[in-house]
């Protein structure tokens, strides 16, 4: 089990089972969303995800991929929480929100033709141009 909050701690939610993966994305919607060089997320199952304290707002989005991103966030610290599209079977969590840190050692890295000059991906890491 995992937990995760919002930076005021309105918003709390939990999650059951094995991750699916860990993506580092480089894309410019994660740099403008992180207000840092990159988006770190975690997917996990959906059925093995809930809410438990507060109800967060949404916002969509379109993604560089052609999906429509359904973005949660805390409605007073303003902390994106997690994202999801309509026909996924997982909750991308965004790590940041996570109670306990991750390794990132085996994450996969998305979005690479976007990322900012002097980011330094490990040579062993799985890389993709753009997210497929």
């Amino acid at each position: 089990m995992r937990t995760g909050r919002c930076q005021c701690g309105e918003i709390h939610y939990e999650s059951n089972g094995d991750p699916l993966s860990l993506y580092i994305c480089h894309c410019l919607e994660c740099q403008k969303q992180s207000a840092s060089a990159f988006g770190i997320s975690l997917d996990v199952e959906r059925d093995g995800f809930k809410i438990t304290k507060g109800i967060p707002k949404y916002w969509y989005r379109n993604s560089d991929a052609g999906r429509k991103l359904k973005c949660a966030f805390c409605p007073t610290c303003g902390s994106r929480l997690w994202h999801e599209t309509e026909s996924s079977k997982a909750i991308s969590i965004k790590v940041g929100s996570l109670d306990l840190p991750v390794d990132c050692t085996n994450a996969i890295h998305v979005w690479v033709r976007r990322k900012l000059q002097g980011i330094v991906i490990p040579s062993e890491a799985k890389q993709y141009q753009k997210e497929d």
